[in-house]
């Protein structure tokens, strides 16, 4: 890489981007999306603003205009335009105050590739509407080991349980690949509405998201949506619920909690899919969130290929209220 090459990678990020800068990608960022290329390189910068970049010609690889969805490669040329950051700034400040004391204690396991973590209901896993900083973005800025980890899946903030993060790129990329082929195997336990009458359910409904006009995206199942396969199967009855456990073949936005709700069982404490009265009685009961947790995964360890299998379990506030059922 030139000296000017190496200057224009560390951009002053105090203010202002006073002049274009030039990113030459290496091996390491080598076959990731021009959008999420961006994300990284302009922490704290709104998505919007990437797009909107993308979508004007502002940012150019190798002297050209490219779409969100292109994949870099070695040696391509990425010319940035000047872009304010004074919103890095105060997401930099958020993310330093983002308490992270519970984080090493809920560390499930840890080698050179990744970390497996205890992911506590409430916590959103990255950046999005209405929410400044996720947990990628308060590790990142927390300390400098810390300043290369991605997250290799996705859970929904009021889910708890089992989260993989690749601390280089080469990890990330193998294990997005290894789940994209079903290869990794995660595992949830939900409360659900009724005694469940269905057996080892094989449920596959295809879903589609949209956006009501509260704004709020959500999911539902439509014929004209993407394929989606959620395995059911019982693990307790009670007297007006059941604990189910459900391997995801595919990993749709919602797709348990969708697909639960079609099969007219919704998890308790679901105020977006589920039963409204059914919600109420389990509050009665102490529940305070959604009864969703990702109780176990089978990974290929990217370092070995040792399948490992990694469990989580289940909250005491969440145990508490089984015990209390039975």
């Amino acid at each position: 890489m030139s000296q000017d090459s190496h200057k224009a990678i560390k951009s002053n990020i105090q203010g202002v981007r006073a002049a274009v800068s030039e990113i030459i990608v290496t091996l390491d960022d080598s076959g990731q999306r021009i959008d999420n290329f961006l994300l990284k390189k302009l922490k704290g910068v709104p998505k919007s603003l990437i797009y909107r970049l993308l979508r004007k010609g502002s940012v150019r690889v190798n002297k050209g205009r490219k779409k969100p969805e292109y994949k870099i490669k070695t040696g391509d040329v990425v010319r940035i335009p000047p872009i304010s950051t004074s919103n890095n700034e105060i997401k930099h400040k958020i993310a330093k105050s983002f308490n992270l004391d519970w984080f090493q204690e809920a560390i499930l396991y840890e080698d050179k590739s990744i970390i497996v973590i205890n992911k506590p209901s409430g916590l959103a896993v990255h950046s999005g509407s209405g929410i400044p900083v996720g947990l990628i973005e308060a590790l990142k800025a927390s300390e400098n080991s810390f300043r290369n980890l991605e997250l290799v899946h996705r859970l929904d903030r009021e889910t708890s349980g089992c989260l993989i993060l690749a601390k280089k790129r080469s990890a990330l990329k193998l294990l997005q690949e290894q789940i994209i082929k079903n290869q990794i195997k995660k595992q949830y336990q939900l409360l659900v509405k009724g005694r469940w009458h269905l057996g080892k359910k094989i449920h596959s409904a295809p879903l589609r998201k949209f956006n009501p006009s509260s704004g709020e995206r959500m999911v539902r199942v439509s014929q004209d949506g993407k394929e989606a396969i959620t395995h059911f199967s019982l693990l307790e009855s009670y007297a007006n619920a059941s604990l189910i456990k459900a391997d995801l073949i595919t990993g749709r936005t919602h797709q348990i909690r969708v697909h639960s709700a079609h099969l007219n069982h919704p998890i308790a404490g679901d105020t977006k899919y589920g039963d409204k009265l059914f919600n109420q009685e389990m509050k009665s009961e102490g529940l305070k969130r959604l009864f969703l947790h990702a109780y176990e995964i089978r990974i290929p360890l990217p370092d070995s290929n040792q399948i490992k299998i990694i469990t989580a379990k289940l909250p005491q506030k969440l145990q508490a209220i089984i015990d209390k059922m039975r």
